[in-house]
């Protein structure tokens, strides 16, 4: 799929898509929680995604060279059970209202661009009522790394269908089955003009805390779809299993990226993980930053 942007502008990246990770431990880990304890219901995944993302900060900061200061750090969420996580991690953030994460989180980053911001949001808080503010925060290149963790329905609100919930699947609001088409959430931030698109999975630990890493490292937008599993609402509604057979289920499905001509838009059976898309692109704040400064000139 070609992106809708100018090519011209794009070159091809120098540096490596994926830091190293050295896995911190627990001990390491909890010291930038606030509580250890969290309210996600049993067999939910959200929480390896949460140690998974202060995985890569920590990571990053202790790097040779490193310029990431976890101070400088800042977490954005929007409603729904992902959104939680703002109330357990010892960093700066913001628990915004629904769908409008992606929209707080450009103003922060424009009036501090020295700011690392990570955004969190859910499938349904991202791209339904938050679907207009992904297209543009992409289009612009703004130097965000945005993480969605699909469930492929709403948690929080009661189990409704989401717009990456696939054709068929049950929910409380297609309760004999979905008729519509699901969104490729990695095609579509690709096709707005993201120059960093990774995907995920919460079984595949590792991999998922280098593909958030490598979109922190990123000077631009990043785009990472952590696939998650809820099986409170999708798993019963769907009779998917225990958790356990969820997470096998996500190792059977994943196809790495470097297998791509076995591999095309995600699919309910199958779907790529690893680095989507790579390239770079003058980033927004930079762009923004000399337009102030010809301004000043004037």
């Amino acid at each position: 799929m070609s992106a809708l942007i100018d090519e011209r502008r794009i070159e091809m990246p120098s540096q490596p898509h994926s830091p190293k990770i050295r896995p911190r431990s627990t001990e390491e880990i909890t010291r930038h929680l606030i509580t250890p304890k969290t309210i996600w219901c049993p067999g939910c995944t959200n929480g390896v995604v949460l140690r998974a993302i202060v995985d890569a900060l920590l990571n990053l900061h202790s790097a040779p060279e490193s310029t990431l200061d976890l101070d400088k750090v800042t977490l954005v969420a929007g409603i729904g059970c992902c959104g939680r996580i703002v109330q357990y991690l010892d960093f700066s953030s913001v628990h915004t209202t629904h769908g409008r994460a992606l929209a707080v989180a450009t103003g922060a980053k424009l009036a501090d661009p020295q700011l690392h911001v990570v955004v969190v949001m859910g499938d349904g808080d991202c791209m339904a009522i938050g679907g207009n503010h992904l297209i543009h925060a992409a289009r612009r290149n703004l130097d965000l790394t945005a993480i969605v963790f699909n469930n492929s329905i709403y948690g929080m609100t009661g189990g409704q269908m989401s717009p990456t919930t696939f054709e068929g699947d049950r929910s409380t609001t297609s309760t004999y089955g979905n008729v519509e088409q699901a969104f490729d959430t990695c095609e579509l931030a690709h096709a707005a003009g993201a120059t960093y698109v990774a995907r995920g999975t919460t079984y595949n630990y590792l991999q998922l805390a280098r593909l958030i890493a490598g979109g922190i490292a990123h000077q631009g937008f990043a785009f990472i779809e952590a696939m998650v599993i809820c099986p409170t609402y999708y798993g019963r509604q769907n009779k998917a299993g225990t958790p356990a057979e969820m997470l096998l289920r996500q190792r059977e499905r994943a196809v790495p990226v470097e297998k791509s001509d076995l591999v095309g838009p995600r699919l309910k059976e199958r779907y790529p993980v690893g680095v989507l898309h790579h390239v770079e692109r003058e980033e927004y704040s930079v762009a923004y930053e000399r337009v102030i400064a010809h301004a000043q000139q004037s």
